[in-house]
């Protein structure tokens, strides 16, 4: 059976409760306490708009090596095309992404409920985004949370061919700046796949978290506050 949280902040563990698909628990808040300790227990939110929070933490986990990164000749070439920036509009890019239509899903697991939540954690400096500007027009972009030495990717979407891609490049070379291990990509698809991640077990994934959220990040520009 799955277990319900309670007021309580706390979490099951993921190696010994996670059912067959990788819920961990249900119920619960998206306080930014709660998020941020999901996190660093390698377990995210990830539900539908009727449905109650659900947290998970799928086996096999999708990550990718910073140096996996499959930068392609015509991908590199594309990269001057674009103007990328860092959390310059957080609250644009997780509302694009929750308009982005998924196969195999008739709506977005990005609710209201989740945006709000989001928008918190960046007000906090844990969760970023990544933007592709064209003719200064928002054209591409990712968001996700930082823990430690992770990024831990939530979506992405791309108006224009490409742009998406590119903001996920130019990323990469700054994390490997900034002293970060990986990149979670939390769940394995062919478009990911294709561009280096690699699936890894659960077990594998939690003990790389582990270690990479003592790395003393350099020269890291996002600055966390207290929660």
């Amino acid at each position: 059976m799955i277990p319900k949280l309670t007021h309580h902040l706390s979490f099951p563990n993921p190696l010994l409760h996670a059912s067959q698909e990788g819920i961990v628990a249900y119920g619960g808040d998206l306080s930014p306490s709660r998020l941020m300790l999901a996190y660093r227990l390698g377990i995210f939110p990830w539900y539908g708009i009727n449905d109650p929070i659900l947290w998970w933490s799928p086996d096999p986990r999708l990550i990718l090596e910073l140096d996996d990164f499959k930068l392609s000749r015509s991908l590199r070439k594309k990269i001057p095309q674009f103007e990328i920036r860092f959390d310059s509009a957080f609250s644009s890019v997780i509302r694009e992404c929750s308009t982005v239509p998924r196969s195999g899903q008739s709506g977005s697991w990005i609710v209201p409920q989740m945006i709000e939540a989001y928008e918190t954690l960046h007000a906090l400096g844990y969760a970023h985004s990544v933007e592709a500007y064209q003719e200064g027009l928002l054209v591409g972009g990712l968001y996700g949370v930082s823990v430690g030495g992770v990024f831990c990717g939530e979506s992405m979407f791309a108006k224009v061919s490409d742009a998406s891609k590119v903001a996920l490049a130019v990323l990469v070379e700054h994390l490997k700046t900034w002293g970060f291990d990986f990149i979670d990509c939390q769940v394995p698809t062919p478009h990911l796949k294709s561009l280096g991640a690699k699936e890894v077990s659960r077990e594998f994934f939690l003990e790389r978290l582990a270690n990479a959220s003592i790395i003393s990040t350099k020269e890291n520009p996002w600055k966390m506050r207290n929660i």
